[in-house]
């Protein structure tokens, strides 16, 4: 039996608007995020604000052996782990197998300096494993989802 720890922050409501940060590896960091896969899974990530009510996807990045994005909740009638259940549930059905790990790994992104700094790792360091997000906050101001 395979035991997955809970790394979600206790007594966090997940459906608060603002900015997520994701990262999703894929199951035994396999490389299959690649061609014909990752162009699917593309478009898989892309209907996310379209069959989600509340959720905007602001960036995201495919390398082959995990997903980084950043989804914006605004009054989001589902919680952030509902809305990646669904996005892996959708891929398992047409691959007809699970690409992904059990779990994912979310931040909850606090302002705006953060935020920019966050697209830029994105953009610049996809295949960096750890994170330092302490690099990311000088000032711990909330940020407001755009219109």
């Amino acid at each position: 039996m395979r035991i997955t720890k809970n790394i979600r922050l206790d007594e966090y409501d997940y459906r608060s608007n603002g900015y997520y940060f994701i990262t999703i590896c894929t199951n035994y960091r396999r490389p299959y995020l690649i061609g014909e896969k990752k162009n699917v899974v593309a478009q898989f990530i892309e209907q996310i604000p379209i069959k989600t009510k509340g959720v905007k996807l602001d960036y995201y990045e495919i390398m082959s052996t995990h997903i980084h994005k950043i989804l914006i909740l605004e009054s989001s009638e589902l919680k952030l782990g509902e809305i990646v259940r669904r996005f892996k549930a959708r891929t398992k059905r047409v691959f007809g197998f699970s690409l992904w790990q059990p779990n994912y790994y979310e931040h909850v992104i606090r302002n705006d300096m953060a935020l920019s700094k966050i697209r830029e790792y994105i953009r610049n360091n996809p295949e960096i494993e750890k994170i330092e997000f302490k690099q990311f906050y000088d000032k711990d101001k909330q940020i407001q989802p755009h219109k």
